[in-house]
């Protein structure tokens, strides 16, 4: 079965399984920190209208019509950026470069949209999203070098740069 990037909004009831599995997984992870919102809160304090084009852009990657990845991005207060917001994969599929294949198409998608850079944060009980961004070029604005555990944010940059696509052609070895 072949998986398609389908552009929708956070309200689409195809997301609402990435919105659930987000929820479950950020409490689950920083539920127990005291004066922490429900995920839910944070989950919602974005208007949808947000996440939509020309400003943004809410992603998912389906394989027949169900999701199995997805992320979005908004504007951000710095000119020419955005910041990448809800990448997830699903939890029995990762590992498998899902995640990183939708940060590759939302960098695509907010080029062709006039952004030059991408702001995101994580959080710091998400070792492998660190790992993720960190493989995909995004330089860290924090200290590698202290506990990930004493910020309660990890930011990352990037300048995103547009891909030369080459046909295939151009890879082709000669006897």
């Amino acid at each position: 079965m072949t998986d398609l990037f389908v552009s929708t909004s956070p309200e689409d009831p195809l997301a609402q399984p990435l919105i659930q599995d987000l929820i479950r997984e950020y409490d689950g992870r920083y539920g127990d920190v005291p004066g922490r919102d429900p995920a839910v809160v944070e989950l919602h304090r974005y208007p949808p209208e947000l996440f939509l084009p020309p400003r943004g852009h809410f992603l998912l990657l389906l394989r027949g019509r169900e999701p199995i990845a997805g992320g979005a991005f908004m504007p951000h207060a710095e000119p020419e950026t955005a910041e990448v917001k809800r990448v997830w994969a699903r939890s029995d599929l990762r590992r498998q470069g899902l995640a990183a294949r939708v940060v590759r198409e939302l960098e695509r998608l907010a080029l062709e949209q006039g952004y030059r850079r991408f702001y995101l944060t994580t959080g710091s009980r998400q070792p492998e999203a660190v790992e993720l961004y960190r493989s995909l070029g995004y330089e860290p604005h924090f200290d590698l070098n202290v506990d990930a555990g004493k910020f309660s944010h990890l930011p990352f940059r990037k300048r995103l740069v547009a891909s030369i696509d080459l046909p295939f052609e151009a890879f082709a070895v000669s006897a």
